[in-house]
């Protein structure tokens, strides 16, 4: 990866970051997305952790995909695009040791900046998928993050979901990461602008936002005056050419549709239903996640 072009690609992030605008994400997941993106406009693309698991393994969303398939994938994408590429770095990949791994190989392969997130991953024994870790060790991956980028210019981002938490230990857990030496705050699960309101009070850094098109926050102008820098809403440009995919194959051998939604092929054919059978063979968890209390003899 050329290194001065992933430090100019950096610098326009930051540029981005600067100005009072929120500004659309596009979802990529390989070269020829990321090479669209860029086409048509966007000024920043996303490499989500769902879609990395789902366009390198056919896995679901569980923590199964490594640091090194990711980074590759990441590479893929960053090596052709003319674009700041945020990474969805999901859990660091471990514990904060491991975050500072993520960092070395993220910025090698070229990404603009990376998000490291406060969800307690891969999912322990007898746990629950939405479990989180502690506000300290949150605070230590941020701070290692922070401390293991070569380059100044990449861009640290803190993400949590604030649809798990109280208004009060939302604010706190926003406030303690800005404090750690995060350059952007991502938050999941905001309701709308008076939750939004609520849980940035104090936080005068950036804001990313996983809206997921939710109708109360496509106010862009608004939203931009609040703070918030970037909104990614989902990743339907990968769920409509799964959708593509299926469709010229299934025509391409005469077979009549079998009505599935794009989201529905992906569940299908990423064996949820496989991941979900050993997580409570292994895991000792139900569908949901939740402790099935099974005790073994």
């Amino acid at each position: 990866m050329d290194y001065s072009r992933s430090h100019r690609l950096r610098i326009k992030f930051r540029e981005y970051l600067a100005q009072e605008k929120c500004y659309d994400a596009a979802s990529v997941f390989d070269p020829l997305s990321a090479r669209m993106a860029h086409d048509l406009g966007f000024e920043i693309g996303i490499l989500g952790g769902s879609v990395a698991s789902l366009q390198v393994l056919g896995a679901p969303d569980i923590a199964v995909i490594t640091l090194s398939e990711f980074a590759e994938q990441a590479r893929r994408a960053c090596r052709v695009a003319e674009l700041p590429m945020i990474a969805d770095a999901d859990h660091g990949y471990g514990n904060s040791m491991n975050v500072m791994r993520t960092i070395h190989e993220l910025e090698r392969a070229g990404i603009s900046a990376l998000s490291i997130e406060d969800t307690l991953l891969p999912t322990a024994y007898a746990g629950r998928t939405t479990d989180l870790i502690s506000m300290d060790e949150g605070i230590q991956k941020i701070r290692a993050a922070v401390a293991a980028r070569q380059d100044r210019e990449l861009v640290i981002i803190a993400r949590t979901n604030v649809a798990l938490l109280n208004p009060f230990e939302s604010q706190a857990r926003a406030l303690a990461y800005q404090a750690a030496g995060a350059d952007v705050l991502c938050l999941v699960g905001v309701r709308d602008v008076d939750h939004l309101k609520q849980v940035t009070e104090g936080i005068t850094i950036p804001i990313m936002l996983i809206s997921y098109n939710n109708p109360k926050l496509r106010d862009y102008e608004l939203l931009a005056k609040m703070g918030v820098r970037i909104c990614v809403n989902g990743h339907l440009a990968y769920f409509a050419a799964v959708k593509g995919t299926y469709d010229c194959l299934r025509e391409q051998r005469g077979v009549e549709s079998n009505g599935l939604t794009p989201t529905e092929l992906v569940t299908k054919y990423s064996d949820v239903t496989g991941y979900q059978e050993w997580a409570r063979e292994y895991l000792d968890v139900d569908e949901t996640g939740g402790n099935t209390k099974r005790r073994r003899k």
